[in-house]
Parts: structure tokens; C-alpha cells; sequence
């Protein structure tokens, strides 16, 4: 099986340093695991990495399509194996898009009702809140996962269930759960307070770097908050802004609380889904300590 190293963790935890550092020592390039990352102008809010930082260590699934594209985890899911099974050098996974990690590296199979790309069209005029009381009601081991404003992934859920008779979650339980590539999986992290106090930082700092122009740029564009890359945190929360109904230092904060749950939520998800080496990356002898495991794991 073909090595793969995945640098996963909360959102704000420093994968993306890490993932260069690891890159520069070991020759590899990196696949971005992140599902917003993928948008054409969509630079700030996502914490995108810059071409600075890039230097010459080549990077993929990045600015690969426009906000208006829809991007699902079986996309990812076939782009990335194509790349790894494909690529002569090593190839670094790093995101924290747990479900998207997990879709490549193990042996999860899409069946076709789960990506025709059509929904059911009579759930369209059906109130997020109501759809998902309906997920609860039939599939509420799946609804677990999907956080209740995620329209998207409610309806295709539902999809499923009224094109099938089959909930999803039995469809993902009757996978092997198999490993299909040799993969290490470091995950970054910190004490809890440490790593809030990065997410509140990392916020400011988007928005001093203007991160409402950002925003301002996709909607002259004609790019609404209906679009599939105006879903992320970073975008989503500044439609009542534009809409008249708040102030951007109120829009801060919700970025930040949102980052903040999104956070544990990685944390909890990773945990209970995946065979995570965690490592506090603020501490630089344990940061090493993991280099250490990971050129043994290379065989150097």
C-alpha cells in the first residue's frame, strides 16, 4: 500500500505550517483536505495558504473551481485517490474535513442514489428546521454528524432514504471500515484555551486583512450566499450584514463562536473516527517527537 501522510486537527491548530515543514523534509506535495479551499477567490475566510508560504512545494485541490460549483465528498474522494495512486513523489493529505479524510483513505464506496447530484425535489419547500426533525425521526444515528442548519447534507440524507428505503448510516456501517493506503496520521493540538484563543486571533486577523472585501468581491460577482462556497465559516455569517440586519464587529463574533464549535466538533469527530496520533504543536519537543515517529514511519 502506497504511503499517505495525513496532517489532520481542529481548524487554527497549525496544520498547514506543519504540513510544509513535514513537506520540505520529506520531498512531497501536499493535497489540500479542505472543502472550501477548493474555490477560486475564496482566500481569507477559508485561511487559504498563501503562494508565500506554498515556496515551491506543489500543492493540489486547491482553487480548482468557481463558489458556484457544487463540491461533494465523493468528488474529493476520487480526486485525491488519483492523485496518490497516481504520483511518484510522497503526497501529504492536510485538512480537517474529517468526513472527506475519512471517505479517502478508507474503503467507502459511494452507491449511485448517494451521487446522482439531484435531491429530492419535494423537500425543497420544506424548512431546514422541519427537514432535519425528519432526520431525526429516521435516521437519527446520521443526523448526529450533520450539523441541523447544513441543508445540503439533510436533503441528501432524506434523498437516500426515500429513493432506497436504506438510512445512510446503515449504508456506511456495512463498509469493511478498511484502510486502503499505508496512511500516518498526525493530528495537531493544543490546550482547549490555547487553541480558542488562536480561532478569536486568526479571526481578527482575516478581518484586518479584509476579509468583508473578500465578501463585497464574490457578491459584485454575483456570487450569492446560496452558493455552495458561501456555506463555509467565514462566508455564510455575513448575509445579515449585507442584508442590513447587523454590524460586521457582530459578524466577527459569530465567525469566531462558530470556529470555536467547529473546532470541537473536529476534535470529537476525529477522535471517535479515526487512528489520530495527536501532538501538542505548541510544545516544541513533542512537535519533534512526532517528526521523529513519522521518519521512522518513512523508514528513514
Amino acid at each position: 500500500m502506497k504511503k499517505v501522510l495525513v496532517i489532520a486537527g481542529p481548524t487554527a491548530a497549525g496544520k498547514t505550517s506543519f504540513s510544509l515543514r513535514c513537506a520540505k523534509e520529506f520531498g512531497a506535495e501536499i493535497i489540500s483536505g479542505d472543502s472550501i479551499q477548493v474555490y477560486r477567490g475564496m482566500d481569507i475566510g477559508s485561511g487559504k495558504v498563501t503562494p508565500e508560504e506554498m515556496g515551491d512545494i506543489p500543492h493540489h485541490l486547491i482553487d480548482i473551481l468557481e463558489p458556484t460549483e457544487p463540491y461533494s465528498v465523493s468528488d474529493f474522494q476520487k480526486a485525491v485517490r488519483h492523485e496518490i495512486d497516481t504520483a511518484e513523489s510522497p503526497r501529504i493529505l492536510c485538512g480537517g474535513t474529517g468526513l472527506y479524510l475519512k471517505a479517502c483513505l478508507y474503503d467507502y464506496e459511494f452507491r449511485e442514489e448517494e451521487d446522482d447530484g439531484g435531491q429530492d425535489a419535494s423537500l425543497a419547500d420544506i424548512p431546514t428546521e422541519e427537514l432535519y426533525k425528519q432526520l431525526l425521526e429516521i435516521d437519527p444515528k446520521q443526523a448526529e454528524k450533520i450539523h441541523p442548519n447544513n441543508r445540503r447534507r439533510i436533503e441528501r440524507t432524506l434523498t437516500i432514504w426515500r429513493r432506497t428505503g436504506v438510512r445512510q448510516s446503515d449504508i456506511i456501517a456495512s463498509q469493511e471500515h478498511r484502510m486502503l493506503y499505508d496512511a500516518f496520521i498526525a493530528g495537531c493540538t493544543m490546550p482547549r484555551e490555547v487553541l480558542y484563543a488562536r480561532i478569536n486571533a486568526r479571526v481578527e486577523q482575516m478581518f484586518r486583512d479584509g476579509l468583508e472585501e473578500e465578501v463585497r468581491g464574490l457578491l459584485s460577482r454575483g456570487i450569492g450566499f446560496d452558493a455552495p462556497g458561501m456555506k463555509g465559516i467565514g462566508y455564510r455569517e455575513w448575509e445579515p450584514y449585507f442584508k442590513g440586519e447587523c454590524t460586521a464587529e457582530e459578524v466577527k463574533e459569530a465567525i469566531q463562536k462558530n470556529s470555536r464549535h467547529f473546532a470541537k466538533r473536529q476534535y470529537t469527530w476525529l477522535n471517535h473516527q479515526m487512528p489520530v496520533d495527536w501532538f501538542n504543536i505548541t510544545d516544541p519537543a513533542d512537535t519533534e517527537r512526532m517528526l521523529e515517529k513519522i521518519r521512522a514511519w518513512y523508514g528513514e
